[in-house]
Formats: structure tokens, C-alpha cells, sequence
């Protein structure tokens, strides 16, 4: 649901100093670009160096575990709505108290974190679901993360109208979302969806106790298990 959230720092950009050079400043929508090459280039550096470093400390082919990379992702992604928390209130800050626009780039970071994030936790989501799953339910398994990347966007959405509702102003009639970043409390609203993703966190560190260790050896004994199996049924038949 954090990669959903793209139209606030929009409108916050629009108030802040964009102007790289003279000529030329940064489109409003472009930030989200951040997420994509942090995600790009993060996938690329810890397949090639990252994963053979924790390979020789951890000795797994894959550093760590699917659920570990998981469970880093979700943390990431806490960081994340937290520091654009403390960027929004640094910006309406010197915005509305000062009169002053800070710097675009302060975005930057956020959008970096999200783009770590994803890229621990989704990819560390399919490695789990082709490892760990019958070939049978794998496939399954990844239509219904697409799914609910889809459905985040749709929750997102819901959560804005609802927090526009009931934290709207009967002076003023402005919400922590409103359109306009210096009426509303933008910052209110990050540290509302940092809330939600750290109750999030302990949901999913909640699940992985219950269901038990699923790192790479479980799985491969598993599968030995089933190979007895098949080879104790052909000596038998």
C-alpha cells in the first residue's frame, strides 16, 4: 500500500523548490522514478555481490532466508512512511511558518527506501512461493500477490476518503489530505500509515512463528522426504 501513495508527494512537490538548475526543474510526477532505479539497481548489486558476502557466513546459496528478506522489506517500508513523516513536517514547517519552499530532493530518500523495500520483500515473496510451494500452487501463489498489489492500490484509495472524513475540520472544512499541503496535515497522515505498517510487521512476524522455520534446508528436506516416499512405493508395487 506504501507504493500506492503517489498522489500526496505530488501535491507536496508542487509546493517545494524543484529547480535543479535554472533552466530546468523536476515534473512533480517524476519522483516515483526514484523507487524504479533504487529497485533496479538494489536487484542487480545483491544478486552479484550481497548474496555470495551472506553465502559464506550464513551457508545458504541465497544468503538468507525468503522470509527474512520479507520481513526486512516490511521494515523498510516502515522507515519509509516515517521519514516522509519527518519530511513533511519539515516542509510545512518553513512553508507556512517561514514562507520558504525547501529543496524537491528532500523525496528523494522516501522514494529510495520504497524501492528497497519492494525490492526485499516482493522479490523475496516469489522466492518464497517457488521454493517453498508445490509447483501446483506456485503459480497460484504469484497471481495472488498480483492481486494484491492491485488491492493495495484499492485499500489506499479507501483509507484517504476515510481519513478525510473523520479528521475533517468543521471550521475550515480542510482534512489531513486536503488538496492544498499548507491547510491540511500531511504529516499526520505518514505517521498514520507508519502506524499501520508496523502492526503489519508484527502480523507478518506473528504468521512466520506460527507456521514454523521455512528456510532452504527445511525445503530440501522436504523434498528428500518425498523422494523416500515415491522410491519406497516403487519397491513396493
Amino acid at each position: 500500500m506504501t507504493l500506492s501513495q503517489n498522489s500526496i508527494p505530488v501535491l507536496q512537490a508542487k509546493t517545494m523548490n524543484r529547480h535543479i538548475t535554472t533552466n530546468f526543474e523536476i515534473p512533480t510526477g517524476s519522483f516515483a522514478l526514484f523507487t524504479i532505479t533504487t529497485l533496479t539497481i538494489l536487484v542487480a548489486f545483491y544478486d552479484q555481490v550481497i548474496v555470495p558476502i551472506l553465502a559464506k557466513y550464513t551457508g545458504k546459496p541465497n544468503g538468507i532466508s525468503a522470509t527474512i528478506r520479507m520481513v526486512f522489506g516490511l521494515l523498510l517500508s516502515c522507515i519509509a512512511m516515517a521519514v516522509a513523516g519527518i519530511v513533511e513536517r519539515i516542509r510545512r514547517r518553513n512553508s507556512v511558518e517561514e514562507n520558504f519552499s525547501i529543496s524537491a530532493l528532500w523525496l528523494v530518500p522516501q522514494f529510495c527506501l520504497i524501492g528497497l523495500a519492494e525490492a526485499f520483500n516482493a522479490i523475496g515473496q516469489i522466492e518464497f512461493y517457488y521454493r517453498q510451494l508445490p509447483k501446483s500452487m506456485s503459480s497460484v501463489a504469484v497471481a495472488f500477490f498480483t492481486l494484491g498489489t492491485a488491492f493495495s492500490g484499492l485499500l489506499g484509495g479507501l483509507i484517504i476518503s476515510v481519513v478525510d472524513k473523520v479528521t475533517k475540520s468543521s471550521d475550515s472544512k480542510e482534512s489531513w489530505v486536503s488538496s492544498n499541503p499548507n491547510l491540511g496535515h500531511y504529516d499526520y497522515y505518514y505517521w498514520y500509515l507508519t502506524f499501520l505498517s508496523v502492526v503489519n510487521l508484527f502480523y507478518f512476524v506473528i504468521c512466520c512463528w506460527c507456521a514454523g522455520p521455512c528456510g532452504e534446508e527445511e525445503n530440501t528436506r522436504a523434498s528428500d522426504d518425498g523422494a523416500e516416499v515415491n522410491e519406497g512405493m516403487l519397491e513396493n508395487s
